[in-house]
């Protein structure tokens, strides 16, 4: 278990000092206390034992912090019956128990048993102290197994528990707090007594807010002042002599300041001293209030003085010119104990006239200077343990310096690194002015050969006699040491030298630990000395070890690289990422200044396809004029399409003078390699390594090595040629699929549409025979009716007197309604005919199985003929809606097109410029009525625009672009087909040779677009 370091130390002990002076909750300061203990320690348990005395020492755990995995110790009463005997003395006295195992502690068996009960393997007790009382234990418990405690904890835990008491204390001191105040509430007025209760709560907290005593005394005179309404609040401290001064003053407007009246006239505080400290120290018999009151609620120890009026009180002469001096008629003073000590006094002055002090005012005052007590104590505490804290980080840097200084001596090899860095660390580490290292020769002269001083001082480095004194204060005043220590530097048994400290500027007196650090440093130096000694005799050794170590690596680092490099050429199936990396590893591997490979086409010439190279080289491209010889390509390859390598570790000196030197050109290379790479039995191309600047012998594993990359990039290259064959077969695949796909679809749509043409034409035709015949005869029925009832009229002016059968029958028949109604029937019969004639010419022009190929033909006609067709769908059906229908046709001239396929387009927009509208509406998107909008024009070169947009729910911006893909559809699933605007397109840009564009905002509508030629350049003859 590593020691508790300071800083978590310190943090925790300033947390819980906090909450004690933050909280007046007892029960919050121990359950965050234990918490954070736990947490601090890394034990099982931290919890905190009450006792009670009156039931045989009998207690519980009132509060803990455990880890999930041990039992909780709460709420289970114990009853340890050797406790009284055991350790109730030794707590009581205040001192810490511990025990690292309580197997082998000496407990006795009754006190294990109790341990056990708690799962207990090793712990901390330290004694709750509440006042001079056996409050309850502070208990650290570790249950996992035995634990050494450190110095550091056990110190720690005590420090917690003393705070604890303190804790204990002040809640119990608040206690009697509330019980006074209890007690003055029922003597005074309920509210003004909740208001001075109140007053002096909050006085108090401001007090303990801060662990500042010049804040605390700046807050406590200021608030004093303004609450007792007085004209001069003011702390005076006293010195050791009984002498003193004011520290810290409220004074209000008009009146003058005591701090600086003491600063202008020193005999203030003479008169302090020879006056009022001998008169206060024994309290004289004649003070009103304390006679008056038999002491009041005051001890002696917690007032010294009230005073109504001076000049009524008794004072001396000499006393009273001094409460004249500070301009009181009246005063209240309380005693500021630090401990047992008397440390000043708090004084409260009426300045302007004599004053009745009151109980409550009194009692205020003495709350207030009992908690300046407690703060003074606080202070020092705190001061204590920054002092403390200040030695311990001091000494552990300290350590640590040294630590430091000893390993920077043991990794260097270099003296004058070594005497450097020791100065440098031994001036900063002693905090001195000056560390030197003097050195002896063989006659006792010597010199110093390092020096590290502060600023100011005049170095030393150079030969001097030791008899010259350095060691002592020189002639030119503060300019050199006045104060020195200094320790041997030994090399062996002999006396190599001296490590002197100096203090220039004043003497000093010399710690144990400084001269014991000071020694060790003098030890480590010695050893330095003779291990740069040794080091030095085996320096050429080592260095012939560690040529022969880099070589074993450089192999080892190639094998490792080649193994790498092969992997990258089996993983990767691109040809160029495998030139790339294959060269690229060869160039670092081989260390050479360029690495290519070069590839034989199918006559045996061939190019270089890939290059690594050095960045002041230049590249093989540019040399290629210089390169290109015949030589391989007449050769077909030389010898290496046999599987011979070419090596040659100097061209100028070669013992064949006729070889030829293929991939090489004046300045090029001073040596090279150049292994075959074979793609199947087939040579396929070179790989090539050069070094530029000198000869170099290759060695046998280099040669190896390049053989075998030569050899995997013959299995990369095939691996790669043949991914690329399988990705054109596929890419060829997936083509024909496609084509495949949209035949089928043009074909399927295509079917459909001559279906429903030929559907059409039939309905058409059948329709056409008998409203032909009704259209004809319709006339002749309304001429024989005409002539009919022109008949009846002569009857009844030629034979006015009718028989009762006719009159009878002409009532039952209503002949008056029938000659008015029956022209009407003939005239709704003829319009009814006229419109399904209408009707059958729109569906011959829709259809238009008469006009197959290109024909001159009127668009808006087939506009038309398809929004009859929709009528029933632009309609209201129910409770639907109706769709309005805006025409704005230009004055377009007939057109040479597809028609039929022209009218399948109108029919695939509309119908889905409608659908879109109904699902607007359906969603209750759109509020406005649904609109469709047809405009057409002329525009510049021979073509014409057709533009349809509706008002509907649009197509979003990431959809536009595949609105006009085969099978993509926005609807929803079973309600498209997702072929409607992909043969659309397919008709307006590759049968007419237009475009087709969709303009859209999602919520805005959508308009499409089509533009065609007017007359056709190349006309078709597919469909």
């Amino acid at each position: 278990m590593l020691p508790l370091s300071h800083s978590d130390k310190q943090k925790t002990l300033s947390g819980v000092i906090s909450r004690i002076r933050e909280s007046l909750n007892i029960d919050t300061i121990f359950k965050t206390t234990v918490t954070e203990v736990r947490h601090l320690l890394n034990t099982d348990r931290v919890g905190v034992f009450r006792f009670y005395p009156e039931l045989e020492w009998e207690g519980e755990f009132i509060y803990e912090d455990v880890g999930e995995e041990w039992n909780s110790a709460l709420t289970v009463k114990l009853r340890d019956h050797c406790f009284a005997a055991e350790f109730a003395g030794l707590y009581q006295q205040g001192r810490t128990n511990f025990i690292a195992d309580i197997y082998e502690s000496g407990v006795s068996d009754c006190h294990i048993q109790m341990l056990e009960a708690f799962q207990v393997r090793a712990n901390i007790a330290a004694p709750l102290m509440k006042g001079k009382d056996l409050w309850g234990l502070l208990c650290i418990h570790q249950c996992s197994g035995p634990r050494q405690w450190n110095t550091s904890e056990i110190e720690f835990v005590q420090l917690i528990a003393e705070h604890l008491g303190v804790a204990l204390q002040q809640a119990d001191y608040l206690e009697q707090v509330k019980i006074q105040s209890s007690q003055l509430a029922k003597a005074k007025a309920r509210e003004k007594a909740a208001e001075w209760q109140k007053t002096i709560a909050i006085t108090i907290e401001k007090i303990r807010q801060t662990l500042d005593l010049e804040i605390i005394f700046h807050t406590s005179t200021a608030e004093l002042r303004q609450l007792l309404n007085a004209d001069r609040v003011a702390i005076y401290r006293f010195h050791p002599d009984w002498s003193g001064e004011f520290a810290f003053e409220s004074v209000g407007e008009g009146w003058c300041s005591l701090m600086d009246e003491q600063l202008q006239h020193p005999r203030l505080r003479e008169n302090i001293s020879e006056c009022s400290v001998k008169n206060l120290t024994n309290i004289p018999e004649v003070d009103t209030y304390l006679k008056n009151t038999a002491g009041g609620h005051f001890t002696r120890g917690e007032v010294y003085r009230i005073c109504n009026d001076i000049y009524n009180a008794d004072f001396s002469d000499c006393y009273i010119k001094v409460l004249e001096s500070y301009q009181a008629k009246a005063y209240v003073i309380m005693a500021i104990y630090h401990g047992q000590k008397l440390w000043g006094l708090l004084a409260v002055y009426q300045n302007s006239q004599p004053r009745n002090w009151q109980e409550d005012e009194v009692y205020l005052l003495t709350q207030v200077g009992t908690q300046l007590g407690v703060a003074l104590q606080q202070a020092e505490f705190l001061q204590q343990l920054q002092t403390q804290a200040a030695e311990i980080t001091k000494a552990a840097e300290r350590q640590r310096a040294l630590a430091n200084t000893v390993e920077k001596i043991r990794q260097s090899l270099d003296i004058d690194t070594i005497f450097k860095t020791t100065t440098q660390e031994v001036l900063r580490l002693l905090e001195v002015e000056r560390v030197a290292i003097y050195r002896f020769y063989p006659d006792w002269s010597g010199e110093f050969v390092a020096d590290s001083i502060v600023d100011g001082w005049t170095a030393m480095v150079k030969p001097q006699l030791v008899t010259e004194r350095f060691f002592s204060p020189g002639k030119e005043g503060n300019k050199y040491a006045r104060n020195e220590i200094f320790v041997p530097i030994s090399q062996g048994d002999k006396l190599w030298g001296l490590l002197v400290a100096y203090q220039n500027s004043q003497p000093r007196y010399w710690q144990d630990e400084e001269t014991n650090l000071l020694a060790q440093v003098g030890v480590q130096l010695g050893v330095a000395l003779r291990q740069a000694e040794s080091l030095q005799q085996v320096q050429m050794q080592a260095e012939k070890l560690a040529k022969a170590a880099k070589r074993e690596r450089q192999a080892a680092q190639r094998a490792k690289t080649l193994a790498a490099t092969v992997e990258k050429i089996r993983q990767s199936l691109d040809i160029d990422t495998i030139f790339k990396a294959t060269t690229q590893e060869v160039q670092r591997l081989l260390e050479v200044d360029r690495v290519t490979i070069y590839r034989f086409n199918s006559d045996w010439s061939g190019e270089f396809v890939a290059e690594s190279l050095a960045p002041s080289l230049t590249s093989v491209p540019e040399l290629l004029p210089m390169i290109a010889d015949e030589y391989l390509q007449s050769t077909q390859g030389s010898d290496f399409a046999n599987g011979k390598n070419l090596v040659i570790p100097d061209i100028y000196n070669i013992h064949d003078i006729n070889s030829n030197i293929p991939l090489n050109a004046p300045n090029l290379a001073r040596a090279l390699m150049i292994m075959p790479i074979f793609q199947g039995e087939k040579l396929w191309g070179l790989l090539a390594a050069y070094h530029n600047m000198k000869p170099r012998d290759w060695q046998e594993n280099e040669i190896d090595l390049l053989v075998q990359i030569g050899s995997q990039l013959g299995v990369g290259i095939q691996q790669a040629e043949l991914l690329e064959q399988t990705q054109r077969q596929k890419e060829a695949l997936a083509e024909t699929l496609q084509e495949l796909k949209q035949a089928q679809s043009q074909l399927i749509q295509s079917e459909k549409m001559a279906g429903l043409g030929q559907l059409v034409a039939g309905i058409a035709h059948e329709i056409n025979n008998p409203i032909t015949f009704i259209s004809g005869n319709i006339v002749y029925v309304n001429e024989h009716t005409k002539n009919l009832f022109k008949l009846l009229q002569l009857y009844e002016q030629e034979y006015p007197q009718a028989t009762s059968e006719i009159e009878q029958e002409r009532t039952e028949l209503d002949l008056d309604f029938i000659a008015d109604d029956l022209p009407k029937i003939i005239t709704s019969m003829s319009m009814g005919a006229d419109r399904i004639s209408q009707l059958v010419l729109s569906l011959r022009n829709f259809s238009r199985l008469d006009e197959s190929g290109m024909k001159t033909v009127d668009l808006h006609e087939g506009i038309d003929s398809t929004l009859l067709i929709l009528k029933h769908r632009l309609q209201p059906q129910g409770d639907s809606f109706a769709i309005e229908v805006v025409k704005q046709y230009g004055d377009l001239p007939p057109v040479l097109c597809y028609a039929a396929q022209m009218n399948q387009v109108f029919m695939n927009i509309i119908n889905n410029a409608i659908d879109a509208l109904k699902e607007t509406v359906a969603d209750g998107t759109r509020t406005e009525t649904p609109q469709i909008c047809i405009s057409t024009k002329v525009i510049a070169q021979n073509r014409i625009l057709i533009r349809i947009c509706d008002n509907g729910c649009g197509v979003p911006e990431k959809l536009r672009s595949r609105i006009f893909e085969p099978f993509f559809t926005t609807k929803e699933p079973g309600k498209g087909t997702g072929l409607g605007l992909s043969i659309s397109y397919q008709i307006i840009v590759e049968k007419h040779g237009g475009k087709i564009d969709c303009v859209s905002e999602s919520g805005k509508g959508c308009e499409i677009w089509l533009e065609i030629p007017i007359q056709q350049s190349v006309i078709s003859t597919s469909h």
